[in-house]
């Protein structure tokens, strides 16, 4: 068991480090926002060249959670869509891969937001 949660502890937490340092140490007015982004364009970017497995392989969760694996996600859908249903697919593939992420987020979000009252 802890094979599986050291190695996610460490990944995901110098992936949240890197961005954190990102806007401590710039000059320019680097946002939480514009992190985001990058790590989503990043992950899609590493994944299509086939570089952010390595990385799932050893971080598991810590890996695939943040925002860098769901560019992850994107990109593999893509690119197993492409092959197997050809343009059409490679539009269609990130979102059917991750589909499912998207629509338990939403659904546990409006559920905790029926259940809990937010003060202020």
């Amino acid at each position: 068991m802890l094979n599986n949660i050291i190695p996610a502890f460490v990944v995901g937490g110098l992936i949240c480090v890197i961005g954190q340092l990102v806007m401590d140490l710039t000059k320019a007015n680097i946002t939480p926002s514009h992190v985001l982004v990058a790590y989503v364009t990043v992950g899609v970017i590493l994944g299509s060249l086939g570089l952010y497995k390595p990385l799932v392989d050893i971080g598991g969760a810590g890996a695939t959670v943040p925002l860098s694996g769901f560019g992850y996600t994107l990109a593999k859908g893509a690119l197993e869509a492409a092959e197997s249903s050809g343009i059409i697919g490679a539009f269609t593939g990130g979102i059917q891969a991750a589909a499912m992420g998207i629509a338990a987020a939403l659904f546990f979000g409006y559920f905790v937001a029926l259940v809990f009252n937010p003060k202020g």
